[in-house]
Parts: structure tokens; sequence; C-alpha cells
């Protein structure tokens, strides 16, 4: 009975900042290890107003930014909509691979959705083309006055190429202000200190790599409307209602299971 007064208490005094959201399953690239299992004829069970409503009452109760991926959120009818209802409600983001931006409708759209904040994915460091793409991608939004960065995907099997191309990506004047390094998850995980050799100095991060954890501050939801502690973790509940009551109704006393593989496996630590 005390652990569950425990939990109960810490649900009460949850302050949720920060809220990322599958807006769908699809995704043309469909990378093999993609924790979302996102591809080509991925599906959602997300609608645009479910969302906003969702976004809205939790804004009321404290949240401070929403990040949206997928799948790819540029492939997402609903992004537009999402990004136009909430533009002045919070700090509104997203991470996309980048492949929409060749086309240039799409990004005079994004530019004229005014995000606050777009991450390109380099998911294959050794793909010289996606590398030079992703460069020239985050500099032209940046000159359309979108501020912009990138997600740098680490594998422990991939180290050396990773460092020569993140130390190339900081030339190009990108820098680790405007990178975030993110260990491969579930197979092929980098420790902390590898991932620290990749970035050569100070360097942001997934805030559980030194350790498995719940961040009072952080959630997430699936395109499926589960909700989770982690965007990689399994373990999930349905969410029942789109507000903030019915999110942290979902996360109450919701676990969470490592996402990494067993030859990195960490301590998992209390929220």
């Amino acid at each position: 009975m005390a652990a569950l007064a425990e939990e109960r208490l810490s649900i009460e005094r949850l302050s949720i900042e920060r809220l990322s959201i599958e807006l769908s399953q699809q995704c043309s690239k469909g990378c093999w290890f993609c924790y979302s299992e996102s591809g080509p004829g991925g599906q959602t069970r997300l609608h645009a107003a479910d969302i906003v409503a969702l976004v809205r009452d939790a804004a009321a109760h404290g949240l401070k930014a929403v990040s949206f991926g997928g799948g790819e959120p540029l492939e997402s009818p609903a992004l537009w909509q999402v990004l136009g209802e909430l533009e002045g409600t919070l700090f509104r983001s997203l991470t996309t691979n980048g492949l929409p931006l060749l086309d240039e409708a799409m990004f005079s759209q994004l530019v004229r959705a005014r995000p606050n904040k777009v991450h390109v994915s380099i998911h294959f460091p050794h793909h010289h083309a996606e590398v030079e793409r992703v460069i020239s991608q985050v500099r032209q939004l940046a000159a359309a006055g979108i501020p912009s960065g990138i997600n740098f995907l680490v594998r422990r099997s991939q180290l050396a190429i990773a460092e020569e191309v993140a130390a190339e990506v900081r030339r190009a004047g990108i820098d680790n202000r405007r990178i975030v390094y993110l260990p491969m998850r579930g197979q092929d995980t980098p420790s902390p200190k590898q991932v620290a050799r990749i970035a050569g100095g100070p360097f942001q991060s997934m805030t559980c790599l030194g350790a498995c954890g719940k961040s009072p501050r952080f959630c997430s939801m699936r395109w499926d409307g589960s909700v989770a502690w982690c965007s990689y973790t399994e373990t999930r509940r349905q969410l029942e209602e789109f507000s903030f009551a019915g999110l942290t109704s979902a996360l109450d006393g919701l676990g969470l299971a490592f996402c990494g593989d067993d030859a990195r496996r960490l301590p998992v630590v209390a929220g």
C-alpha cells in the first residue's frame, strides 16, 4: 500500500514539460532499425483535432514543448493543421529524415508553417550523399529563418565513421549546440563514453543516456494512441481521453522497460 501511495503521489506531482508525438507510422524511407517499425504503407490512429486538444490542455497544465516525429511527420496530412492551430501556444518542433524536403513545394510549405525548430536526421553516416544532403538542408532551413539542427544516430559497430562524419558536420558550421547524438536502441547500442567520443566535447543526447529511468518532465505518444515514459520502450498504455487528465492517468503506475541491448545493459533508476 505504501508503494502504491508513493507512486500516486509522484503522479500528482508530475510536471510534464515536453511531449513527443508520433503522428503516424508512415515513412517512405523505412529504415530496418526504426523503433516504431515505420515504413511505406504505415498507419495511424490519431486525428489532428485530438492531438490539438491534448496539447492545448497539457499546455494549460505546464507543457512547454511538443515535438513531432513518426514515421515521417512530413508524410502526415495532420502535421499542417496541428502546426497551424498550435502556433503561439507552445514550442513546436519536428524531426524529419529530410527526403520530403527535396520537393521545393514541401520545403516552402514547411517554412510557411513556421515551426520553432526542425531537426534533420543522419541515420547512415557511412552514406556520404545522405550526410551532404542533410548538411545542405539544415543550412537552407536556417537561411529561411527556421532554427534547425541534426539528429545524429550513433551505432556501436560504426564508431570510426561516425566520429569522422560528426567532425565533418561540425566543420560545416553545425556545432554541438545544434546536434543531438542519439545512441541506437534495441541493438548495436553504444556506451555513453562512446557517444561522448563521437561528439568530441560537450554535447546533447537523451536524458537517459547514462542510465534507464523515467523523467517526470517528458513522455511520448505513439501513432496508435499509446503513451509511455520513453519513445523507445515497449511498456505503454493506451490513452483513453485526449486531455492532460487522460495523459497523467495513462502514465499512473506505468513502468519502463530497458530499450538497449544486452551488451550495453544499464541499471534502471527511479525517475
